[in-house]
């Protein structure tokens, strides 16, 4: 289930913005830095607020959660197909908004749904949430390897496997979408295989989500709420401008904006292995002020390196693309987008599970992920058009260096800011 949840997600999120916002002659679709923040914030961010109305109330109080998730799925891959085919900024905007609502919800779906059904989740809970993550590398590796590249050959980079760039593969990067697609509509036949996980239809209160609201009322996770907006935000920018950064600013071939994002997927894994075990020595407040800490140390990484002169892809008289020593660090950098998930999100998710009543646990994570799905993204998009004007010229970001640091800074007050404020419920009532 993880697996293809993420996979669904892995193979269009990393290079949506760079085919956004490619010029129309590179076989992009010529969008604005604000316009890409509208497609990638705004419209994933309604999803994200719909869904404890949505996703959270019918799966805790009407339907069992595996046949709803695989509604979601088939309606939501179709949607992504048709997406594949527009061109317009405003058929993006609102097929984007609907699949938000239809994916979105999703996402905390498969969560409650792995939490009730294992039976010691500080320790299981990790192995499971990682094959969402190799569900992730996997698609986002195997798609450039068969459709974007020609005569691969072995290389010690990830993703190992490289060639030589198709001469159109800018604009193969909106197939994607119809991968995802695909690949959707097959998750959802597979999800009438889980486990059954029925509402639980004899809680004391109707609404789900009005009770997982009263949440808010416990210091910890109103803290947690408040430290996760600007990380969720800074979070959100970093899949807007990545891949531009990797290509415009550091000469990496769209081919490989892709796989070199998958970098931090593999720290992922490995913090992911350790996690339950590192929140068992050292606790929710500081497994999870690391992860805000990471975000601060990568942005002050990238925006150090961006004091350069920006680079234009390189190759050899073969044709082979030729790595260069910014280009390199601003990869394996991204070894912190491991920590950076694991610590704060994962962490956070699991500390959610274990404040909330057994009969709202969908809701739970569905009012959670109105902060770091919702809020967050939909901040996100004025935030980098502010940044985009500040740092850019034309309303796209030129000035990489001013943006990541920029983010850094706010990383650094959200970490120490947590740290002092946070204190876990078991703590609280000793």
């Amino acid at each position: 289930m993880m697996f293809l949840q993420y996979a669904v997600w892995g193979i269009w999120l990393p290079v949506l913005a760079t085919y956004l916002q490619s010029p129309i002659v590179e076989g992009g679709l010529g969008f604005t830095s604000g316009q890409v923040g509208w497609i990638i914030g705004i419209a994933a961010s309604l999803g994200a607020v719909s869904a404890p109305f949505i996703a959270g109330q019918f799966a805790d109080r009407y339907f069992s959660t595996e046949k709803f998730l695989s509604l979601l799925l088939l309606f939501g891959g179709v949607v992504k197909f048709v997406l594949s085919f527009q061109t317009s900024f405003s058929a993006w905007l609102v097929l984007s908004i609907l699949y938000s609502v239809l994916y979105m919800p999703t996402l905390s779906l498969t969560n409650s749904m792995a939490f009730a059904h294992l039976k010691n989740i500080d320790s299981e809970w990790p192995r499971v949430r990682v094959m969402g993550t190799f569900g992730w590398i996997a698609a986002s590796w195997l798609f450039p390897m068969i459709w974007l590249q020609s005569n691969l050959e072995f290389q010690v980079f990830p993703p190992f496997f490289v060639g030589t760039e198709v001469a159109d593969a800018t604009s193969r990067l909106g197939d994607t979408l119809k991968v995802s697609g695909i690949i959707s509509i097959f998750y959802a036949l597979y999800c009438m295989s889980l486990p059954n996980t029925p509402p639980n239809r004899e809680a004391s209160e109707r609404l789900a989500f009005m009770k997982a609201f009263s949440l808010l009322s416990k210091k910890s996770f109103a803290v947690l709420v408040l430290a996760s907006l600007p990380i969720a935000i800074i979070h959100q920018i970093y899949f807007m401008q990545t891949g531009p950064f990797l290509e415009n600013q550091l000469g990496l071939l769209v081919t490989y904006i892709a796989p070199a994002m998958t970098v931090g997927q593999f720290a992922e894994i490995a913090v992911m292995a350790i996690l339950g075990m590192f929140i068992a020595r050292f606790g929710f407040r500081r497994t999870i002020a690391i992860g805000a800490f990471a975000y601060f140390a990568r942005y002050l990484i990238w925006g150090l390196i961006s004091l350069q002169e920006p680079s234009g892809p390189s190759v050899d008289v073969s044709g082979q693309f030729i790595w260069t020593v910014p280009l390199v660090i601003g990869i394996f950098s991204q070894l912190l987008h491991g920590v950076c998930y694991a610590c704060f999100f994962a962490s956070a998710y699991m500390y959610v599970d274990k404040i909330a009543d057994d009969d709202i646990r969908n809701s739970a994570q569905t009012v959670f992920g109105i902060i770091i799905l919702g809020l967050g993204p939909m901040l996100a998009a004025p935030l980098l058009g502010v940044l985009a004007k500040i740092f850019g010229e034309a309303g796209v970001v030129t000035d990489f260096a001013g943006m990541w640091l920029s983010l850094a800074a706010i990383a650094f007050i959200t970490s120490a800011v947590f740290f002092v404020a946070f204190t876990e419920e078991a703590e609280s009532s000793i």
